[in-house]
Formats: C-alpha cells, sequence, structure tokens
C-alpha cells in the first residue's frame, strides 16, 4: 500500500526535498511528458507505476528504460481502466480528459491529480528554482516562445524554450545546466493541472474557441462554469495566478485584459499590454514601423523607447508583430536591453508550416501555413493577404467558421475545403459569402490535397495567394500538421505548367 494519510499531509506542500519515497505516484500515459516526469519521480526515489493502453514500439521500448531503473511499467489495453488502490498521487499526460476513468477514480478518492508541469514546478523547488517566462493562447504560442529564446539568448542568458514546444519541464530542471531563466510553452490542457505555479511573468495572447471538445463533458469544470468555452478561458487564466512581475495581455483581445482583472497575483506585479496601434502608458506598441516599449521605461508617462523595427519580425503577418510584441514584454520585464530583442528577431527563423512560402509561379504565392489548426489562427492568417483561394478542412473539434467566413470573406478569390468536417466550413461559406466559388471535395485520401491544389491554382489569378490555413486539426488525414504541410508542398511542386 502506498503511505495513505502520512503522504497526503506533505503532497499539499510537496517539493523535490520531500520525503518521495514514502509515495506511490501513477504516471498515466507514456507520451514525451510522461516519460520525463516517470524519470524525474524515480530520481527522487517515489514508487512509480506507469500506465498506458499502448503496446506501441516507442512504448515499449521506453517501458524497458523506466523498468531498468525500478519502475512498475504496464502496458496494453485495459491497462488504465482501473486506478492502483496504493496510489497517492497521479501525475497525468495533458492529452487525458478529466473524465477518464483513471482520473475520475482519483478524484472520487481525493487523491491530487497533477500534469507534469506541476511536477516541473514542485521539483524545482526550494533549490532548483529559474525563473519562468510563460506563454498561452489559443494561437502564437510556439512562434511567441521561439522569439522569446531567442531574445533572452541574444541577451547572453542560459535559457531553453521548455513545456508545450515539445521539450517536457522536468528535462529542463533536472538538467545539470544552470540556466537563468525559462522560456515556457503551456497549453490549456496543461494548465488544467496545475495548482501552485508562481511566475515570473506570463501573458495570455488571446482566446478564442480551441479544443472544445476536452471541454465536451462537466468533468473538472470549475465551480460555476456552466459551458465548454467558459471551462477553457478559466484553464487559460490560471498562467496568471501568484505571477510575480508582469502579466501580459492581448489589448486587442479584451478577454485576455479580463484574466488579468481577475487574477490573484503577487503584490507589485503589472499589467502589460502590447498593440498593433500605438502604445499607451505600460503597454508596447508600433509606432511608424518601429516596435516600442513604452512599459518598461522609467519616463514611460510621456516617451517610449525603440526596441527593434517591423522589419526585424519574419515572415512579416500582423500576427507575427503582435507575437513579437508579447515576447518582447517577457523578455523587457526579464530585463533583457532592446538591442537584444531586436537582435533575437533578426536571427530567428521560423518553424516550417507557419506562413511559410513553398512556390511562386505565374505570379501567384503558394504560402502553407498548416499550423493554423483552428478557425482563430485561419483568420490571423487570411489577414495577412489581400487576394486568397483559400485551402481548408479537417478536425474541426467543436469549432464553427461562421464569424472567420464572415470577416474574410472580401478576400476570398476562391475557396476548396476536403477532411472530415469540411461541411462545417463550406455551410459557412455557402451562408456568409455565397458569391465565392466553393469545392467540396469528397475524397479521403492522400490525394485529396493534389487534388484541392489543383483547383486552386485553377482559379487563382497573378498576385493572388494560394493558402493553406486549414482551421482544424490534421488527424482526420495525417500524422500531424507537418505531414499535411509537406503534402501541400509535394502538390504545389507537382503543379504543371
Amino acid at each position: 500500500m502506498g503511505g495513505g494519510a502520512a503522504v497526503k499531509s506533505w503532497l499539499a506542500t510537496a517539493d523535490r526535498l520531500s520525503p518521495w519515497s514514502q509515495a506511490t505516484v501513477v504516471v498515466a500515459g507514456l507520451g514525451t511528458s510522461g516519460f520525463a516526469a516517470a524519470d524525474g519521480l524515480i530520481e527522487l526515489g517515489a514508487k512509480v507505476i506507469v500506465l498506458d493502453d499502448s503496446l506501441s514500439s516507442e512504448n515499449a521500448e521506453k517501458a524497458k528504460l523506466l523498468e531498468f531503473l525500478d519502475a512498475d511499467v504496464r502496458l496494453g489495453p485495459g491497462s488504465t481502466a482501473q486506478l492502483p488502490a496504493d496510489a497517492d498521487l497521479v501525475v497525468t499526460s495533458p492529452g487525458w480528459r478529466p473524465s477518464a476513468p483513471l482520473l475520475a477514480q482519483a478524484a472520487l478518492r481525493g487523491i491530487p491529480i497533477w500534469g507534469e508541469v506541476e511536477l516541473a514546478w514542485r521539483m524545482s523547488l526550494p533549490d532548483r528554482q529559474v525563473p519562468w517566462l510563460a506563454v498561452t493562447g489559443t494561437n502564437g504560442k510556439t512562434t511567441t516562445v521561439g522569439m522569446l529564446e531567442s531574445m533572452l539568448t541574444a541577451a547572453g542568458l542560459k535559457t531553453s524554450a521548455v513545456g508545450n514546444v515539445g521539450r517536457p519541464i522536468v528535462e529542463a530542471v533536472l538538467d545539470d545546466v544552470n540556466y537563468d531563466v525559462l522560456a515556457v510553452e503551456l497549453s490549456s490542457f496543461q494548465l488544467h493541472w496545475t495548482n501552485s505555479l508562481a511566475l515570473h511573468s506570463a501573458a495570455v495572447l488571446n482566446v478564442a474557441p480551441d479544443h472544445l471538445e476536452w471541454y465536451a463533458d462537466r468533468a473538472g469544470w470549475p465551480d460555476g462554469v456552466t459551458d465548454s468555452m467558459t471551462a477553457y478561458t478559466a484553464d487559460k487564466a490560471r498562467i496568471f495566478e501568484r505571477v510575480q512581475h508582469a502579466c501580459v495581455y492581448n489589448v486587442a483581445d479584451p478577454v485576455t485584459e479580463h484574466l488579468v482583472e481577475e487574477a490573484e497575483v503577487q503584490e507589485g506585479a503589472r499589467a502589460i499590454g502590447f498593440t498593433l496601434g500605438i502604445p499607451a502608458v505600460s503597454m508596447l506598441g508600433v509606432v511608424d514601423e518601429v516596435l516600442v516599449d513604452r512599459a518598461f521605461i522609467s519616463q514611460r508617462w510621456d516617451s517610449a523607447i525603440e526596441i527593434a523595427k517591423v522589419s526585424d519580425v519574419q515572415p512579416y503577418a500582423p500576427h507575427n508583430v503582435a507575437n513579437a510584441l508579447a515576447a518582447a514584454a517577457l523578455a523587457r520585464s526579464f530585463g533583457v536591453p532592446p538591442q537584444a530583442v531586436a537582435e533575437g528577431l533578426k536571427r530567428l527563423r521560423l518553424g516550417d508550416h507557419r506562413i511559410q512560402t513553398v512556390a511562386e509561379r505565374n505570379g501567384v504565392r503558394y504560402v502553407d501555413d498548416s499550423k493554423a489548426t483552428n478557425p482563430h489562427a485561419a483568420a490571423a492568417s487570411l489577414a495577412a493577404f489581400d487576394s486568397v483561394v483559400w485551402i481548408a478542412g479537417g478536425q474541426a473539434k467543436g469549432t464553427t467558421f461562421d464569424e472567420l467566413v464572415t470577416q474574410v470573406a472580401d478576400k476570398l478569390r476562391a475557396v476548396v475545403v476536403f477532411g472530415i468536417d469540411r461541411a462545417v466550413i463550406a455551410d459557412a461559406v455557402a451562408r456568409h459569402a455565397p458569391q465565392v466559388p466553393l469545392m467540396v471535395l469528397d475524397n479521403s485520401d492522400h490525394g485529396a490535397m493534389k487534388q484541392a491544389v489543383e483547383w486552386a491554382a485553377s482559379r487563382a489569378n497573378p498576385g493572388d495567394v494560394v493558402l493553406l490555413a486549414p482551421g482544424c486539426a490534421s488527424r482526420d488525414m495525417y500524422t500531424d500538421y507537418a505531414e499535411r504541410g509537406a503534402a501541400f508542398a509535394e502538390a504545389v511542386a507537382g503543379l504543371s505548367g
């Protein structure tokens, strides 16, 4: 059996130096974060039980490594159906919904549930604490964290981009590297399972409908919450709780400012806005194609300081400039000088599939923004261009496209949709932009992308952009958004003429 009441008495305030040898910890899921969590808990001396229904070769390899370290790893169908009787704590992978049987059983038994992020925070205390500069939002998180990491590096600081970007935070906490600061991307799923973060500074970039299927049932909803969108927003809000220095919000998205106003922060923490317009006091913004700071200077009441040029943001798009301002606000809250902000932006090259031009043919530009996996992201992508043949579709995740199509109808030269939720987009186009030529492809194999690109090319005129901004997740047809983007580039390369 686990340590029972004796363990529960210290788990609420547990840190790296707590008596972990007394605890039995169940790790739910053997993905990237699950493996890191199990490894870290073993290092602390806990008894670790890892459960995953998948018998994949990758899981089998991870299981061998963990079993060598004396973990109890149980794989295969049904492995996660029953919570072990001796569990004192559950550490869950972020994709698991609160309604999952294992987590529901833990909640019923009063057993605490943490995510890998919460575990990493606890493991950094009290003697390995490194300031976290964290970013959440529906869209732009990875780009903003990449910009932030580049700015911090340009300032000569030892840092790493961790969290939802792919590298587990536990891994960085256990590193031998003495980091000065971490650039942390946090999803709503990750934030849901946190309860004690006290970040140096944090930013919420935007809040728009996404991942609502994760919140489709009421399990895990806070008291008083009556719908999935409010539950999703409440999880985003967790990032501002107990912030020490700066809560960064998007002036163009009032929800983000409201989250700052409602947050219980530490005394002295400031609200810092970012805007694509001229900034007011305690904001960063844009003046005459220059990014300026009117927040982190002593003369902010009557002046601002240049921190970069709009031309330093590549590829250019309004939402990328907004991301750069958010990253700059976090960097400046940590004392990064203006020159390092500009240098960080100049050095950075964003990853593939983010408004990436893959070809120009006969005066038509072909742009891959496969990373636009929800309507808000697709809207931001479409806003960067004047005349677009739009390729969209995939898994809509419970979102709608009416507002998006209304916003961009005057930009649309034509629209082609495919994927499992193609009708959701097609219906919105038919209602709100009936004058726009529309092609609905029922093909559900990889040949659909080739058909979509060929049809889009036939509708595009010189000066137009053929834009893959799906507004949907990709797993109905592809392994991930990267494979979808690669299929688009391949289809473009195969065009004749």
